[in-house]
């Protein structure tokens, strides 16, 4: 069975025998991965939230991060469930789907979780990416990606049918997932590393597992389209995509500056900025495309503690370090 059925004759039931087996992998480490937020206390942070132990631009930087990411999620989660399942007709790659779309209620949830923890309200923390220009900008730049495959009407029949998802699928995991996340998890887990806020630091850690998962699925599956569908991927499709991640790139470098207009705790905006670029080149490294940035890591406590070798080449570690439950060993 195809990844994409442009001809609607495979039957999408039959999971056996197994043709993809890296979508397999993916799914078992997922659910490997298996938590709930609510394993994870919110006591100090409530009392840090309440008392006077935050800077101001550390509580900027920590409701920006929870605004962004609380509506995000369910933009990713509506295109996974609404456009890209429904194309995806390979039967292993639609249960990693399926796990992967769990995942992203689960997320949701953790920012539900969060907002009560802190007292927020849900009008202030979920309006953001309408109040704040840079997170509607970011927002709005991965849904104009994805307009077309969101029409009742799309159907993969083409070469230009093929690209128009394949935009989609560099949208929401290469973009979304692999680029505009990163620079929030940076900033959550270097306040976590400062004893700052360290459950939602420990919530943001475990979301970046599955997103590592959900960025390594995306590129397979980006890749494995391009094999099956070798006339789709153009060579100006290939200076499309890249010219989409320098886009976001700058989009992201724009967050970063205003969601950390001064150094909080040793990181400064600029550091956050090369972070993005850092990543980015990163990607464009999964896609099969000319780097852009040549930007050293100024976080390598990110790489040690988070992963970003694992997105690609998760299959070649200890399976020790994808455990489920409430502890995190890395």
């Amino acid at each position: 069975m195809p990844l994409l059925d442009t001809d609607a004759e495979h039957d999408p039931n039959k999971i056996l025998p197994i043709e993809y087996d890296w979508a397999r992998e993916y799914y078992v480490a997922g659910v490997a991965n298996n938590w709930t937020p609510e394993e994870i206390p919110m006591g100090d942070d409530v009392t840090q939230w309440r008392g006077d132990a935050l800077t101001d631009a550390e509580r900027q930087l920590v409701e920006w991060n929870l605004g962004f990411f609380s509506t995000a999620e369910s933009l990713t989660a509506n295109n996974l469930v609404l456009a890209v399942y429904d194309h995806v007709t390979a039967p292993e790659c639609r249960q990693y789907l399926l796990r992967q779309a769990y995942e992203e209620a689960i997320h949701t949830d953790t920012f539900i979780y969060c907002c009560d923890s802190l007292g927020f309200e849900p009008e202030y923390l979920y309006g953001m990416y309408d109040r704040i220009p840079s997170i509607a900008e970011k927002d709005e730049f991965v849904v104009d990606m994805t307009r077309v495959v969101d029409s009742p009407d799309f159907s993969i029949q083409t070469d230009e049918d093929v690209l128009d998802f394949l935009r989609d699928l560099v949208g929401f995991y290469v973009v979304m997932e692999g680029i505009f996340f990163y620079a929030g998890f940076a900033m959550m887990l270097g306040l976590k590393r400062r004893n700052r806020m360290v459950g939602i630091g420990q919530q943001f850690e475990y979301i970046l597992r599955d997103e590592s998962l959900h960025v390594g699925f995306g590129v397979e599956l980006i890749d494995g389209i391009r094999v099956e569908h070798p006339d789709a991927w153009t060579d100006a499709f290939e200076r499309e995509v890249i010219d989409l991640l320098t886009e976001a790139v700058e989009l992201e470098k724009i967050y970063a500056r205003e969601a950390c207009p001064e150094d909080v705790l040793g990181m400064s905006s600029e550091q956050f900025c090369e972070y993005v670029e850092h990543v980015a080149d990163r990607r464009l490294r999964q896609l099969g495309l000319p780097t852009q940035y040549g930007t050293d890591n100024p976080f390598p406590w990110m790489t040690e503690q988070v992963d970003l070798n694992k997105e690609k080449n998760f299959f070649e570690t200890q399976v020790t370090e994808y455990q489920s439950g409430g502890r995190l060993d890395w």
